[in-house]
C-alpha cells in the first residue's frame, strides 16, 4: 500500500483550507452555486468564522456538530469549521423523515445542529425529543432560532487550527442503510488526505483547469470526496447543486457551468438517457470524464451513453466505511462490466465461507484494507467486530477477480440466490433484463415457489413507451433464457413504477424480499 508522510499533529482543515491560501490560490473560484462564485479566500474566511462561532456556542474538542444542509458553501464552511476547532462534523442525509433525525441526533449526541431553512420543519417535528441538542442554527430565515449568517458576521475571520492528532476523530458519515438502519462510520483527520493524494491524484487524472460536478450529495461519501475535499486538495473548482438532481436539473447545471468531470450513479445515467437526444448532446460537450458508483453500472447503460455522448463511464466501487473508492476503472483502462482494479492506497482479497483466500475467477466475499477506512461504527460494537476484521474491512459484497486483476461484482452476500443448488447472481439477471429495449431498470430477489424452493423474481421498471402486459412478461423471460443459463431466468416478473433505493442509488433488495 502507498504511504503518506503525515505528521502526528495534524488538522485536516490545514491541508484542505489553509493550504490553498498558502499556495496563492485565494482568488481562484473554489465553488459555483447558483449565482455565487466562492473563492478559496471566501472558503478560508467562512471556515474560520464558522469555527469561531461554534466556539462561542460552547462547542469543545471532540463534541459533535450535526449538519443538515443542502449542498452549498455553508456546508463547506460548517464541515471544515467544525473540524478546524477539533470538534466532529456529522453530515446528515437531507432526505429523511423526522423520526430518523430523532434517531441520528440522539445517536450522535450532537450539541449543535446547523440546518438549511427548507429542512427545519423536519427537525421541529421532533424538537421536544432531542435530549442532547443545545443549539439549532438556521441558514437563512432563522425565525426564533440562531441565524447562521449573523453568527458568522459577529465572529472573527482568523482561526488557528486545533492541534489535533492525525488519528483524532474528524467526522462521521452515516451509512446509507442499504441493509437496515444507518450506522455512524467514524473517520479520522488523516483519512481525506489518503483519498485525495492517492485516488484523487493518481486515478481521476484531474488537471488544474478541471471543474467537477457530482450529482451525488455532500452528505455521503461519494459526493463529499468528488465534489468537495478532492477538488479542494487539488485546488480545482466544483459545482454545487442544492436542488434534487433530476435529469433536467443536472443537464441544466452542466449547460450553465460547463464542468469537465461528472460523477453520477447508474439510476441517474439511465434517467438522463430518457431525455430527448436533441436537448442533451450539446450540453455535455464540456465534459471529458464520467464516473459512476453506488451500484454496479449495467453494460447496456454504458453502451447507450457511449452512443449518445461519445463518452465512457468509468465504474468504481467504494463505501461509507472506506470513505471513498477502493476499486475502480481508470481513464484509458476501462473494462466494460467490471468494477476495475484496486485503487492506490488499498489492498483487496476475496475469501470463501471459511475465511480462506480464493483463486482467480472464484466467487467470494471481498475484503479491503487501506488507511482511509473507518476504525469502527459509533455505538455499534458487535457490528464493528463483524465489519472491521482487524486491518480488513468486510464489504459484504460478492466478487470475483480475473487473471488481469480486474474485479467483477456479483452481488451482496445476502442477495445471492441458490437455485437448484447453483448460485445465481441477481446482478447478472438484472443486467440481462436491461439489455431488452423495454426495460429501464430491474431488481431481482429470491422468492419461494409452491415447493418451498428459492427461485428468482424480477421487479421491472419499463422505459417510456412500453406498457405492462402478459405478453411482455413472457417475452422478457424468454429473452433472459436466450442470453444466460436458462435456470437463472425470473420465474415471476412484476412491473413497478419505482424501485426502493438508498440516497446513493443502491437498490434496497431487502425491502423487495419483504413485500
Amino acid at each position: 500500500m502507498n504511504e503518506l508522510n503525515i505528521p502526528e499533529t495534524f488538522n485536516a482543515a490545514t491541508a484542505f483550507v489553509d493550504a490553498n491560501i498558502e499556495a496563492g490560490r485565494g482568488a481562484k473560484t473554489a465553488f459555483l452555486c447558483g449565482e455565487q462564485h466562492i473563492s478559496y479566500y471566501d472558503v478560508w474566511e467562512g471556515v474560520n468564522r464558522t469555527g469561531n462561532a461554534l466556539r462561542e456556542l460552547g462547542v469543545e474538542l471532540e463534541q459533535r456538530v450535526a449538519l443538515l444542509l443542502l449542498d452549498s458553501p455553508e456546508f463547506v464552511y460548517s464541515f471544515f469549521g467544525t473540524i478546524k476547532i477539533g470538534a466532529v462534523a456529522v453530515p446528515l442525509n437531507t432526505l429523511l423523515p423526522p423520526a430518523d433525525y430523532r434517531y441520528l441526533l440522539h445517536d450522535s449526541r450532537a450539541k449543535v445542529l446547523i440546518v438549511s431553512a427548507a429542512l427545519l420543519p423536519q427537525i421541529e417535528a421532533v424538537r421536544d425529543d432531542l435530549t442532547y441538542l443545545r443549539h439549532i442554527v438556521v441558514v437563512s430565515d432563522a425565525g426564533a432560532y440562531a441565524d447562521y449568517h449573523r453568527l458568522l458576521a459577529a465572529a472573527s475571520p482568523v482561526l488557528e487550527a486545533a492541534p489535533t492528532s492525525k488519528d483524532d476523530m474528524a467526522f462521521w458519515l452515516y451509512s446509507s442503510g442499504s441493509t437496515g438502519f444507518p450506522k455512524g462510520a467514524v473517520h479520522l483527520h488523516h483519512d481525506m488526505l489518503y483519498v485525495s493524494d492517492l485516488f484523487g491524484k493518481q486515478c481521476l487524472q484531474l488537471t488544474a483547469e478541471d471543474c467537477t460536478f457530482a450529482a451525488s450529495k455532500l452528505f455521503f461519501a461519494y459526493g463529499l470526496g468528488n465534489n468537495m475535499y478532492i477538488p479542494m486538495r487539488l485546488g480545482l473548482s466544483a459545482v454545487l447543486l442544492p436542488d434534487r438532481p433530476t435529469p433536467e436539473a443536472v443537464f441544466g447545471t452542466i449547460g450553465r457551468y460547463r464542468p469537465t468531470v461528472f460523477f453520477g450513479v447508474p439510476t441517474l445515467y439511465a434517467q438522463m438517457l430518457q431525455v430527448a437526444e436533441a436537448r442533451t448532446r450539446d450540453l455535455f460537450r464540456s465534459v471529458r470524464l464520467c464516473f459512476s458508483a453506488g451500484e454496479a453500472l449495467p453494460p447496456e447503460i454504458l453502451h447507450r451513453w457511449q452512443e449518445r455522448f461519445d463518452l465512457d463511464i468509468y465504474d468504481v466501487i467504494g463505501s461509507t466505511e472506506a470513505l471513498h473508492v477502493f476499486i475502480g476503472n481508470r481513464p484509458g483502462q476501462l473494462r466494460v462490466g467490471s468494477s476495475g482494479r484496486v485503487a492506490p492506497g488499498f489492498e483487496a482479497k476475496i475469501i470463501d465461507a471459511t475465511g480462506q483466500e480464493v483463486g482467480t475467477d472464484v466467487i467470494g466475499t471481498l475484503l479491503v484494507r487501506g488507511d482511509s477506512t473507518s476504525p469502527y461504527y459509533w455505538n455499534q460494537h458487535r457490528k464493528s467486530q463483524q465489519t472491521m476484521v482487524g486491518e480488513w474491512l468486510n464489504t459484504g459484497d460478492q466478487f470475483r477477480r480475473d487473471a488481469e486483476g480486474y474485479y467483477w461484482f456479483v452481488g451482496r452476500t445476502d442477495d445471492m440466490l441458490k437455485v437448484g443448488g447453483i448460485w445465481v447472481s441477481p446482478i447478472e439477471v438484472e443486467h440481462t433484463l436491461m439489455e431488452h429495449e423495454a426495460v429501464l431498470e430491474a431488481a431481482v430477489v429470491g422468492v419461494t415457489d409452491n415447493d418451498q424452493l428459492i427461485k428468482p423474481k424480477a421487479y421491472v421498471l419499463l422505459r417510456q413507451g412500453y406498457d405492462a402486459a402478459p405478453e411482455l412478461e413472457h417475452a422478457l423471460k424468454e429473452f433472459v433464457k436466450q442470453k444466460i443459463a436458462p435456470y437463472k431466468y425470473p420465474r415471476w416478473i412484476e412491473f413497478v413504477t419505482e424501485l426502493p433505493k438508498t440516497a446513493t442509488g443502491k437498490i434496497q433488495r431487502f425491502k423487495l424480499r419483504h413485500t
